[in-house]
């Protein structure tokens, strides 16, 4: 990524991820919080592989962030806290499949996601928020080194 157009053009990778992700599993999470009866949850769930797709894209992008400049990431704290963000949306996915989709699945149009349901949305929700936020902290939190005061 050291050419001119390298760093802009995995960036606006990255933020096609991001929408990607944010745009499927953020509705998805959002119906399952009571917004948007009347359509299926099952329905949405059919747009969660564009999310993951989004994710494995920001995966990939991200590495490659990390990989050219280490240690603009390594000891950021925004960094560290994405990363554990991350963390915990991923066991949440895990304890959502595994306790609340089977019922999720099976929820008519009009019918509310109970409240472990509701709970991993919320949960969801708030770690990808938080994602996005510390993505957009990691330039505040650089090395000393890394600051420009004329730019």
């Amino acid at each position: 990524m050291h050419s001119t157009w390298g760093w802009p053009a995995v960036e606006s990778l990255h933020f096609l991820g991001l929408s990607l992700l944010i745009g499927t599993v953020g509705v998805f999470d959002l119906r399952m919080i009571g917004l948007a009866k009347g359509i299926p949850m099952s329905a949405l769930h059919k747009l969660v592989p564009w999310g993951i797709g989004g994710y494995t894209l920001n995966v990939l992008t991200g590495a490659m962030f990390v990989t050219s400049a280490p240690d603009q990431y390594l000891f950021n704290p925004a960094f560290q806290t994405k990363l554990a963000l991350m963390a915990i949306a991923g066991i949440n996915v895990l304890v959502f499949y595994r306790v609340a989709f089977a019922a999720v699945k099976l929820a008519g149009a009009d019918d509310s996601a109970q409240l472990a349901a509701k709970v991993a949305a919320v949960i969801s929700l708030s770690c990808w928020i938080g994602v996005i936020v510390c993505g957009r902290l990691i330039t505040v939190f650089r090395p000393p080194y890394y600051w420009c005061f004329w730019c």
